[in-house]
């Protein structure tokens, strides 16, 4: 009995959470939600960092489309034989868009799934890259 005010408070918190976390409204709705990304230039690349853990690699897909980077896929559901008393993990159609400033080589990039992060390289286009000049 003494437990009983404590699950109460629990359930009215995982409640609260439901209506005022952007992420449970995306997954009720089927709205793509956006995954965590970290983006990195270095003097010959865009690197893009995503956590997508739990995702297969044949359910991301990686495009480029003029200056952006498209990441898109699907974490699907998990079938359960018990009842699913609390869902915290996102699931469904998750898109990520990025700007990319400057000219890639849209031939070499490269894209690496291990330990639930995806990782893609973009490198630059020989144009984009910055150089001295030396002045006579």
């Amino acid at each position: 009995m003494w437990q009983e005010p404590f699950r109460e408070l629990e359930e009215i918190w995982d409640r609260m959470g439901q209506l005022f976390d952007p992420g449970w409204a995306t997954t009720r709705t089927g709205v793509a939600w956006q995954p965590m990304v970290d983006v990195e230039e270095t003097e010959n690349a865009y690197l893009f960092e995503v956590d997508l853990p739990g995702v297969r690699r044949d359910d991301i897909t990686v495009e480029v489309r003029g200056q952006e980077l498209w990441i898109m896929g699907e974490v699907k559901e998990k079938e359960r034989t018990g009842v699913l008393r609390r869902k915290m993990r996102r699931t469904g159609s998750f898109s990520f868009r990025g700007a990319l400033p400057g000219e890639v080589d849209a031939d070499k990039i490269e894209a690496n799934l291990a330990d639930g992060v995806l990782s893609v390289k973009v490198p630059k286009a020989e144009v984009s890259k910055s150089r001295r000049i030396e002045i006579k």
